[in-house]
């Protein structure tokens, strides 16, 4: 009996202890602008631990164009991207992708998380 009551805690625990959750902060709505560049930002937040935040990348995808984002100043888990839309599309698909090292044994491996495709509608003025 005290064996199961361990590996229920045990399972809950890991279950419950890694949280990732990525924030898309771009309007769903923006008005054309002469520089065809738009802003994108996303906030990542996680409790994983074993995650190298120095190997921590971000990326919008835009079909099978991949352009990579910055960290915003002062604010470690935000990052953002001016992205070039052509002058014919109103409407585009994206979704941010994170690629990242983590802790394992024996060594350290490379996963990545993306998020669910959004659309930016550009508005002429």
């Amino acid at each position: 009996m005290l064996r199961k009551i361990f590996l229920m805690g045990m399972l809950i625990g890991l279950t419950a202890g890694c949280r990732t959750t990525m924030t898309n902060l771009t309007p769903s709505q923006v008005a054309r602008n002469n520089t065809g560049l738009y802003p994108f930002e996303v906030i990542w937040d996680t409790t994983q631990q074993s995650i190298r935040e120095e190997t921590l990348k971000a990326s919008v995808v835009l079909g099978e164009e991949v352009y990579p984002m910055q960290r915003t100043p002062k604010l470690n888990n935000r990052w953002e991207a001016f992205i070039p839309v052509p002058a014919d599309k109103s409407v585009i698909s994206y979704r941010y992708r994170f690629d990242y090292e983590y802790l394992s044994i024996p060594n350290r491996r490379q996963n990545s998380r993306l998020t669910p495709q959004y659309q930016l509608q550009i508005l002429n003025k």
